[in-house]
Parts: C-alpha cells; structure tokens; sequence
C-alpha cells in the first residue's frame, strides 16, 4: 500500500501499532486509541495519534481504508461486563464503519476471532458453521454479520480477518497488553527470568502461534487487494503448550519446569484446539506466513540474550 490516508483504529494497541508503524513510511496513517489497551510510546514518529474512543462522533474517517482493529479482546473483560463489551466491539465497529461511509471511505478491513470455530485438531474453513460460546465470541461474529451489511446494502467492501493466537514478545509491542498478552510473550518472559510458567490444564492444548509481522502482512494485502468476507490469518500449523515451553527452554538454555493449574475457563466454553485453514487468504492475496514458530521463538527470546 502505497500514498493512501488511512485510519487504524486500536491503533496504539499490539496489532494496530505494528500495522501503523509498518504503513506510515508510504502511507499518511491515523492511528486512534482510547488508551484502555494501548499506548502512544507504540508508535513511530510518522504515525499521528489521536485519542479518541470508537463510541465518539467525529472520528477521522474521511480516509481511503479504515483498518478497524479496536475491541475488548479477552473472555474475561466481556464476562466482568457483557454491555460494554457488545459496545466497543459491535457498536464500535457499526459507528466506525457508518461514519466511514458517510465520508465516502468505501473500504474496511476489521479484526474478527478465531474462536468461533471452537476446538480444532483439523484446519478450520472459514465455511464451516460456527457457534458463540462466549459473549467475545458473540461480539466478533456480530461485527462480522454487520460487515455483511455494509457491504449488501451500501456496497462498501468490508473484510473481516479471523486471526490465530497473534504473538511478538515483551521485545515489541505486546509487553503493555501484561496479562492479556500471547502465551509465548508470558511464557518467554517467565522462563527467562527463573519463574514456573503456570498451564491451566495438563498442557495438551495446542494453538495456531502466528507471528505478528505475517498477521500486518496479511491486513495489508487483504485491503491491496480489496478483499470481501472472511478471511483466515494463520500457519495451519498448531503446537502444544507443553512443547512451547520445551523449545523456549532449549532457545534460552534453561530448564524451568512448568506448573499446572486448573483453568478460569469453563471447560464446555474453553478453546482446546486451534488451527487455520489459510488457503482462502493465499488464494485470494499470495499470502502465506514467513516466520516460522522456532523463528518466532527465537525472536521472542533474543531480548534476554
């Protein structure tokens, strides 16, 4: 992408950052954020920052693409207050989007969950049915069925990304979200500092670890190419959290043994298994991932070297 004016909602946040830093050397990026999940010191000097809620009137949406990445992203902020979570994530995203088309931007690409999928040892189509288990989960597919909407009724091309278990490491941007953070950034973080990383359960669940230059890759061309619906973003690749802590203790030279605890989840709500199936968002873009999970690790580690 090139030469556009775009708004990037969340934009101060892990993802968002990460998306605006990358656009702003060719691009005039806007990144908005309330500060509730993110922070200004994210972002390069080329990015402006402007503090505002997607609730508000008047945001800077008289932009060519609105990325619209802003959400409450954890079960647990939607369990504590269910109201407030369907705000942010569902009229958040209708209020950001309508007063995008009002201004004649006719392209939002949004963040949607792999979640909805539930527990999966097989890759996950995005054709497949899917079910909410979780007011999160409900707030996502409901973001997605407004993304239908816009783009029936008023023809805008609205594309919705499902991300797999986005990680960089306390080294990058992730280290504000603490204990909302990736497993690896958490884990890494422990081992390397002599502390027992805690796994709820026995450590057989696995997910679809993505790194979170491939996921910005992915935003990217999915608005280059104009993309419409649902895509996935992940490796169709799924590791274990045991494994996970094995290979961050070869990487860092270290043997710290997890512990393992009882989970804050429900067991018929929580997600055991996660797996993408990318060749919709290949097909569609070229996209494939670049950083492979021990490359991934790696860089996660290399801040404690």
């Amino acid at each position: 992408m090139q030469g556009a004016r775009v708004l990037v909602t969340g934009g101060a946040g892990f993802i968002g950052s990460n998306l605006a830093n990358r656009l702003a050397p060719d691009n005039d990026v806007i990144a908005l954020d309330d500060r509730y999940l993110g922070t200004p010191e994210n972002l390069d000097d080329g990015v402006e920052f402007v503090e505002a809620s997607v609730l508000d009137d008047d945001l800077p949406t008289d932009v060519d693409v609105v990325f619209h990445l802003a959400a409450l992203s954890s079960y647990k902020m939607h369990e504590d207050d269910p109201t407030r979570g369907a705000r942010v994530n569902i009229e958040g995203f209708v209020n950001t989007a309508d007063q995008a088309r009002r201004d004649g931007c006719e392209h939002v690409v949004y963040a949607s969950t792999s979640s909805i999928y539930g527990s999966r040892t097989d890759p996950s189509p995005e054709d497949m049915p899917v079910t909410t288990n979780t007011a999160y989960e409900a707030s996502k597919l409901g973001r997605e069925r407004y993304g239908e909407y816009f783009h029936n009724h008023y023809g805008m091309t609205t594309c919705g990304l499902r991300f797999f278990s986005v990680y960089q490491g306390y080294g990058g941007a992730e280290e504000h979200k603490g204990e909302y953070a990736n497993l690896i950034a958490q884990f890494a973080d422990d081992i390397a500092n002599g502390r027992r990383p805690e796994i709820w359960g026995d450590g057989t669940q696995t997910r679809d670890f993505t790194h979170v230059d491939d996921i910005v890759r992915g935003i990217e061309l999915a608005a280059d190419h104009e993309c419409q619906g649902v895509y996935n973003l992940g490796t169709g690749q799924q590791y274990s959290f045991n494994e996970l802590v094995d290979r961050l203790n070869d990487i860092l030279g270290t043997d710290v043994e997890p512990t393992y605890a009882e989970g804050y989840m429900p067991d018929h709500v929580y997600v055991h298994d996660t797996m993408a199936d990318p060749a919709k968002i290949n097909e569609a873009t070229g996209w494939e991932p670049e950083t492979g999970f021990e490359e991934g690790l790696r860089r996660v580690c290399a801040q404690y070297d």
